[in-house]
């Protein structure tokens, strides 16, 4: 939680963090701030201290509406500045953080830095930065690791709130898709038609996800997985929009939309098979039911995450699939790892592999998906399950947005011959 980030930068040894970017899509800013339009901001937040704001005057209004001590950026004067660097303005920015940071104290110590911005130029101002001030140990971290991913790792109950209304935006978008899918008419050849006649294709369901998505209030930054056939089987090919919607082939629709300005996530998947279902498919299916419901039933708070990848990968064995546990990067079967964590990033901590840390723990307060699957691109079929899960801290566990578990969606103007 935010209240853990001081322990956090203790145990980090970090005197002070420094946040740069945007205050949308930009998790360690948004994080404070709470999104709205405040472009190129800098955060500055010395260990014990509450965090300052700096923003361009355009955007004055913006910054105070993060509740947060905010100051003008341009009371450090970026012109005269950029003429002391000789027309450099990497430099000049640079010179700018070092003022900024010199006003806080911070002239020494260890200081990190976060924030999502254009490489290139972050880069090039840090390595100015760091000849400006030597005495300054400037701390990058892993992104697992980072004291950020700690912090959001367990949510406060109002975060949860926020997570769980994306998930009902999310569960009524997968409604509405399968909806119309089913109330499609379809070709001899089993090929799904639009109202015009032509036929349906991945990208034309796409168009209609986005569309409701925007319509009930949520944004779509990282796309949508919605794969048939073949691509079902390759767990992150986001389907080829000219493939045609036909009855009988695996659907993978893994969606996980977010709200405004790069607000919360949700994330949610289920695995559809359209009138009716290949046999080898429906086996896939049931063993990937079979297994979701088993680590559900095994769920127990603060218990290590990577244990129920450990089960996953033993059951799908069993059955004779290959998986992370005795296989090197498989490419059919089960072959990524069961969960994350969800919430200002899509992935998060905890996370479950088999190389996770014992600290990656079904804590209360973290909020995880299970998302169990199997993989054949060359048999054309795939098969995930997935849900988002809340571990409360009263011990229980809440999925945060029902939805039905059908594998094969009758259609409404289709009979099997």
């Amino acid at each position: 939680m935010k209240s853990d980030l001081d322990t956090l930068m203790q145990v980090g040894k970090l005197d002070a963090i420094v946040v740069l970017g945007d205050a949308e899509h930009n998790p360690p800013m948004y994080y404070f701030v709470g999104g709205g339009h405040v472009t190129g901001a800098v955060l500055i937040k010395k260990r014990d201290q509450a965090p300052v704001l700096f923003y361009n005057d355009m955007e004055r209004d913006e910054a105070a509406k993060s509740g947060l001590d905010t100051r003008s950026l341009n009371q450090f004067d970026l012109e005269e500045l950029r003429k002391q660097a000789n027309g450099d303005m990497l430099l000049a920015t640079a010179m700018r953080l070092q003022k900024i940071l010199a006003d806080f104290g911070l002239t020494r110590g260890r200081v990190g830095v976060y924030g999502h911005t254009e490489f290139s130029s972050t880069f090039g101002m840090m390595l100015h930065l760091q000849k400006l001030m030597p005495e300054v140990e400037f701390i990058g971290e892993s992104g697992m690791d980072s004291i950020f991913l700690r912090a959001m790792e367990t949510k406060e109950e109002s975060e949860v709130a926020r997570i769980r209304k994306m998930g009902k935006v999310t569960t009524e978008v997968v409604r509405r898709v399968a909806e119309y899918l089913t109330s499609r008419e379809v070709r001899t050849d089993e090929v799904l038609l639009k109202e015009d006649g032509s036929p349906l294709t991945i990208g034309d369901v796409k168009s209609k996800i986005n569309l409701w998505l925007s319509e009930l209030g949520a944004e779509n930054p990282e796309g949508t997985i919605f794969a048939i056939g073949r691509d079902a089987g390759v767990p992150h090919s986001a389907g080829n929009p000219t493939d045609l919607i036909t009855l009988g082939k695996t659907i993978v629709f893994d969606i996980y939309p977010c709200e405004p300005g790069g607000g919360y996530f949700y994330d949610f998947t289920r695995t559809w098979s359209l009138g009716y279902a290949d046999p080898e498919a429906q086996a896939l299916y049931d063993q990937v039911h079979e297994v979701y419901n088993k680590v559900l039933d095994n769920f127990d708070l603060n218990a290590p995450f990577k244990q129920y990848q450990q089960m996953v990968c033993e059951y799908f064995e069993s059955k004779g699939h290959k998986s992370q546990l005795n296989t090197k990067a498989p490419l059919d079967g089960y072959v990524h790892s069961l969960g994350h964590g969800v919430g200002l990033n899509i992935h998060e901590r905890p996370f479950s592999g088999l190389q996770a840390g014992d600290d990656h723990r079904l804590a209360p307060g973290v909020v995880v998906t299970s998302e169990p699957g199997l993989y054949y691109p060359e048999k054309g079929m795939g098969v995930r399950i997935e849900d988002t899960y809340w571990m409360r801290p009263d011990g229980k566990i809440e999925l945060l947005a029902e939805y039905p578990y059908d594998f094969v969606l009758p259609m409404k103007k289709w009979k099997k011959k």
